[in-house]
């Protein structure tokens, strides 16, 4: 797959060239441009990424850095069983917990929720820090939601993490998604507060959670030019009624 002059491979994190140094130099650069490729796209071209992952993996399949990120190149791509093969092969060359939520979540993917649950309750969650705990958390009340127990979700959320004042890179998704089974479960009121907070915590737009608010509070948003008049010619005028043509309406679609 081509890639870009401007991409050197020099782009990629330190941990993750330390591991490329096991191999050849030519074929570690060529590793490594493929990854900065996966990195690149894998948000707005997941499929895109995910190529660039398998050429990578191809060529330096024994590297846990290349079988992690062909994991998460094939969840972003919805490709759960292949995600959750290559999360448990780079798990098992480093030890490493660290994917056991992500690994949970592909259970879930795969239609097997209950498997996610089994993994939420497994020795291997006290090993993650605070920020994989919360993940994992997440993918447990997402499990729940899966078999249809809001309830049970709702209180799998509710932590200390959620009732903290202070603002972590995960505040948002959580208070997000607990609001989101506070709604599921009618809980209307309840919910409007909490995407509320979630909104003050969620300062680099992570979430949706400001439009949820707008939606729940009954606020519409349109566009600027009306779909059906946007390309209306004006009407013209000889100027006899004093109006020079314009268009008077307020565009802003302001309630």
């Amino acid at each position: 797959m081509p890639i870009p002059e401007d991409v050197t491979g020099e782009e990629i994190d330190k941990d993750v060239r330390q591991e490329l140094q096991s191999l050849p130099k030519t074929l570690a650069e060529d590793v490594a441009r493929n990854l900065v490729m996966v990195a690149r796209l894998i948000d707005e071209d997941p499929e895109g990424a995910y190529g660039y992952s398998r050429v990578a993996l191809r060529l330096a399949s024994r590297v846990a850095a290349v079988r992690e990120a062909a994991g998460f190149a094939a969840y972003a791509s919805q490709k759960y069983g292949e995600a959750l093969a290559e999360f448990r092969a780079a798990r098992r060359m480093t030890g490493n917990v660290d994917l056991w939520p992500v690994m949970a979540d592909c259970e879930r993917g795969l239609g097997r929720p209950e498997k996610a649950l089994d993994m939420a309750g497994a020795p291997e969650v006290h090993k993650l820090d605070k920020a994989g705990q919360v993940e994992m958390r997440l993918v447990a009340a997402g499990a729940r939601r899966d078999m249809d127990q809001l309830d049970a979700a709702i209180v799998t959320l509710q932590s200390p993490e959620l009732a903290s004042g202070s603002v972590q890179p995960w505040t948002a998704r959580l208070r997000y998604a607990y609001a989101d089974a506070l709604l599921a479960a009618g809980r209307d009121s309840e919910a409007r507060e909490w995407f509320a907070k979630a909104v003050e915590a969620d300062r680099d737009g992570s979430t949706d959670a400001s439009d949820r608010l707008a939606e729940l509070d009954g606020v519409e948003f349109t566009d600027a030019l009306d779909e059906n008049g946007a390309n209306d010619e004006p009407a013209e005028s000889d100027g006899s009624d004093g109006s020079d043509g314009s268009d008077d309406a307020d565009p802003a679609g302001k309630d």
